[in-house]
This record gives structure tokens, C-alpha cells and sequence, in this order.
């Protein structure tokens, strides 16, 4: 008798435990802790933003980021030559992650360099739209988390539609800065323009995270769904996904 059908929303397999792991297992490590870097870092960022003496925590994610993306880097190509082809596959979405990662560090760092030149100066509607940004791409950080290490396309899906606000509150912050000609020609809101902008790429490479997630765990990469007139390109999506479940029931 057939097993039955596999839900393609549901969580993915446990892992062994660390005494156990294999050098597969352990870049999978390598990759969840990355990712919990990352999301520590988009945290620290919103605090510093009312007290930029804490910049230095995001500046220590940084380090450890790098740290864990040369790890990869120096473990992977072996790891890599003896794996199955089901397992380069995970092999490699670890390698597409810990990249989009390490970039979304880097422009955190960038925000908050920026921060502690500007933040005694910032305008109040500023501040909150920033911090507003920074909870965004945290949760969109935690939620891939989530989704990768339970293989999860839901939450996956979820962190698609979040981006969406990120690139809202940025659009405010730019059209406010640049409909004033007199507060667009000062410096400090130069810094706001970079600060924004900063923290909307960070939530593109989240974004790029979930598309990846979605391509592993499925199976069909979201980015060669045809658009449509009769939805979201996330609701054809999951329409796809849908007719392949049912088709195996």
C-alpha cells in the first residue's frame, strides 16, 4: 500500500542531535544560527535608534555573520562532493541563505553607522516609521527562520506579503522627505533617505530568503509563476501548490 500524500504545508523532519550531526547537519547549524544572528541584529537595530550607544551589539552580529559565512565557505565544496542529490539541494539553499544573511547584516550595520550620526536629530514621525521598518524586517527574519528549519511554506509564504509594508513605510519616509525642497538639501535627511533605504534592501534579501525556502521545500521556485489578472502572484502560487496536493491524494 501507498504512504498517503504529503500536506505541502507541513513542518519537515527533526534533527539529530549535535553529538550525532553530520558535516551536512553541521552547515545546517551553521545556517540556523546565522539566521538568528540576523534577526538579534534587526533587534539591537531598533534600540539603537533611541539609544545609539547600543550600535555596538549590532556591529558584534556583523562579526559573528562573517565569521559563519566563512565557515560555510571553507566546509561547503567538501561537504558538498559527498552528498546525495536530495541533500546538495538543502546544501544549497543553506549557501543561498547564509549569503542574503550576511548582506542583510551588512546593511543593518550600515543603518545604524548612520544612526549614530543623526539620531539626536531625528524627527519623531522619523523615528517611528524607522523602528516601524525594523520590527518588519525582524519578524520577516524570525518568520523564515521558522520556516526553514520546519520546512515550513506557509510562514514562508507570509514573509512575501510582509515586504510589502516595509516598501509602504519607506515610500512614506521618501515622499515626506522629498516633497519639503528645504529639509531634502540638509544633510541629516539624506541620512533618513540612506537609513530607509538601507533597511528596504534588507527586507528584499528576506524576501529572497522565503523565495528560496519555497523553491526547497517545494520544489518550484516562485519567481517562474506566471502573473495574472486573478491574483497575487503568492495566491498563484499557492493554487499551484494546492492542485499538485490534491493530484496526489
Amino acid at each position: 500500500m501507498s504512504s498517503p500524500a504529503k500536506d505541502p504545508m507541513s513542518s519537515g523532519p527533526q534533527r539529530q542531535p549535535q553529538s550525532m550531526a553530520s558535516p551536512q547537519d553541521n552547515l545546517i547549524a551553521l545556517t540556523l544560527r546565522a539566521f538568528e544572528v540576523a534577526t538579534a541584529a534587526a533587534s539591537n537595530a531598533a534600540d539603537s535608534i533611541s539609544s545609539p550607544a547600543l550600535t555596538q551589539a549590532v556591529f558584534d552580529c556583523e562579526k559573528e555573520l562573517d565569521s559563519l559565512d566563512r565557515q560555510m565557505d571553507e566546509r561547503f565544496a567538501t561537504v558538498l562532493t559527498q552528498s546525495s542529490s536530495e541533500q546538495v539541494r538543502e546544501l544549497l539553499a543553506c549557501m543561498k541563505c547564509m549569503i542574503d544573511l550576511e548582506r542583510i547584516s551588512d546593511l543593518i550595520s550600515s543603518f545604524v553607522s548612520r544612526c549614530r550620526i543623526v539620531a539626536s536629530r531625528l524627527d519623531m514621525q522619523d523615528i517611528s516609521d524607522l523602528i516601524n521598518m525594523n520590527s518588519h524586517l525582524e519578524s520577516m527574519l524570525n518568520e523564515v527562520s521558522h520556516a526553514f528549519s520546519a520546512r515550513n511554506l506557509s510562514r514562508a509564504i507570509a514573509v512575501l506579503r510582509s515586504d510589502r509594508e516595509i516598501d509602504r513605510i519607506r515610500n512614506l519616509i521618501f515622499l515626506r522627505h522629498l516633497e519639503d525642497q528645504a529639509s531634502c538639501a540638509g544633510p541629516d535627511s539624506i541620512h533618513v533617505l540612506l537609513m530607509a533605504q538601507a533597511l528596504e534592501r534588507a527586507g528584499d534579501h528576506a524576501k529572497n530568503i522565503a523565495e528560496e525556502i519555497c523553491h526547497f521545500v517545494s520544489g518550484r521556485t516562485i519567481r517562474h509563476v506566471p502573473a495574472g489578472h486573478e491574483g497575487s502572484i503568492e495566491q498563484l502560487y499557492l493554487a499551484w501548490l494546492w492542485d499538485q496536493y490534491k493530484g496526489t491524494h
